[in-house]
Order: C-alpha cells, then sequence, then structure tokens
C-alpha cells in the first residue's frame, strides 16, 4: 500500500526496490536500492527522505539539535550570486539541493543530507575501527588531504582506521561510484550493468601491490557499508558488487 508524502501530494508513493540508479526528488543526491516512487510521475524518494523528521543529531555534533527543511535555508548575504551563500553538507562536502537538515544553534552553520546522517561515528570491520573525524589525512583514493572540489570551511568527514593504514573520505567513497557508473555502458534506460562496471580504487591496486590481501578485504567491506548508507539503502548489495568487480 503506497503512502504520501508532502513533497508530491498528488499520488501515493509505493516502496520499489530496483537496481537502476536514480537521483532522489528530495535531497536531489543519488540512490540505487529501494526508493519510494511514483510511476506516473517518475517521482522517487530515498527512504530517509520519505520518513524525513523534523528534528534529529548526529554523534558528530554531541548535543545539537538538526530541523529538517524541504530546501536549504537561505544565508544572510546581501551579495547576488555568492558562492559562499551555496550550502554544502558537513558530511560529504557535497552542494545542499534539496531536503537537509540544518543546524544554527550557538551560531553553528552546519547541514547535513539525509542520508549522509545515517553515517556512525564507529564502524568495526574484520576488528579494525574506523573512527570518524573531520578531514585532516590524506585520503587512500584521491591522496588530498582536502576533498575536491570543496569549500574552503567545509572540511568534510573522513573515516581513518586505528592501525592509521586506512583513510577514506566520505565525499571520495560516492566519488567512485559515481566515476564507475559514467565509466559503464549501461545507459539511462537499462537496469545497471554491474558487470561492465570498474571503480577507480583499482588503480590503487596497481600502485600499492605489495600490500596483502586483507588490506583490500577489509577495504572492499568498509566501502560497501558506507556506499550503501550514502545511496539510502543500508541493505543493498551493490556497495559490495561494485567493489567485488576490482577487488577479487
Amino acid at each position: 500500500m503506497g503512502k504520501t508524502h508532502s513533497s508530491h501530494p498528488e499520488h501515493e508513493l509505493e516502496l520499489k526496490n530496483y537496481q537502476k540508479p536514480y537521483t532522489c526528488n528530495g535531497c536531489k543526491e543519488q540512490g540505487v536500492g529501494k526508493r519510494y516512487r511514483c510511476e506516473e510521475c517518475d517521482y522517487d524518494l530515498h527512504e530517509d527522505c520519505m520518513f524525513n523528521k523534523s528534528t534529529t543529531t548526529h554523534e558528530f555534533f554531541k548535543e545539537f539539535t538538526f530541523k529538517f527543511y524541504d530546501k536549504p535555508p537561505p544565508r544572510k548575504c546581501d551579495k547576488i550570486y555568492c558562492n559562499k551563500c551555496i550550502r554544502y553538507c558537513n558530511a560529504c562536502g557535497k552542494h545542499v539541493k534539496g531536503f537537509v537538515y540544518h543546524c544554527d544553534e550557538d551560531e553553528n552553520d552546519w547541514d547535513l543530507h539525509p542520508c549522509c546522517r545515517n553515517l556512525k561515528n564507529e564502524l568495526k570491520i574484520e576488528g579494525v575501527k574506523f573512527h570518524l573525524g573531520e578531514t585532516v589525512s590524506k585520503c587512500s583514493w584521491c591522496n588530498q588531504t582536502k576533498i575536491k572540489d570543496g569549500w574552503s570551511k567545509i572540511k568534510g568527514w573522513s573515516y581513518v582506521s586505528e592501525c592509521d593504514k586506512y583513510h577514506f573520505h566520505v565525499y571520495c567513497a560516492m566519488e567512485m561510484v559515481i566515476e564507475g557508473w559514467k565509466n559503464g555502458t549501461a545507459n539511462s534506460n537499462d537496469c545497471l550493468a554491474l558487470e561492465n562496471l570498474e571503480l577507480p580504487i583499482q588503480r590503487q591496486l596497481n600502485r600499492n601491490s605489495g600490500r596483502g590481501n586483507k588490506y583490500w578485504r577489509i577495504a572492499k567491506v568498509f566501502l560497501k557499508t558506507i556506499v550503501s548508507i550514502l545511496l539510502g539503502d543500508p541493505t543493498i548489495t551493490l556497495g559490495s558488487l561494485l567493489v567485488d568487480l576490482v577487488i577479487k
């Protein structure tokens, strides 16, 4: 049975589960797998965008409260076409274009995409602990401390392992998937051709051939976990399938 949403009151949205990628009409970010969809209008929402909360919190910001907005709240600026007035997600560092959780308590100015809100402060993969923090270390993929195309005041988040072997920008985890889709042969009218996709992390395999199988096995499971969260469906196996294509 379908459900309505204030952003699309004309028709009910039904839970679907397709492997074809989509752009969420709520937050305007990528998704795949489960989504709430209106077939008639070609309208899709991440589950987190469908069931948004009026207020929420995140461990990273301790006890601060974020309010839900269906569009980015304006910044206080008198300039026209000011790039600094564009909002960026404090987690992934990407442009906020639609649904967002915003915090302005105590003069803070933080924003989170609905799916980024689900990123955990700590992850444990095969005994290796990963901790979430603001980006300061070189990423294992982009080999930079600063996220690509990031606004100077938005550092974005990174996961760094306690053993200091693994460093991944949240931004880069999603970039790997997007680049994999772009390099694939599937078009917008077909289901995702997984067998034709290649993740850019393969370049790291060639550059770091001295690393053992355990390193890449843990990296694979970690990326699967992060990608699934960012795509709005932590239950999907797509993240695993994408990485399995280049790490076997």
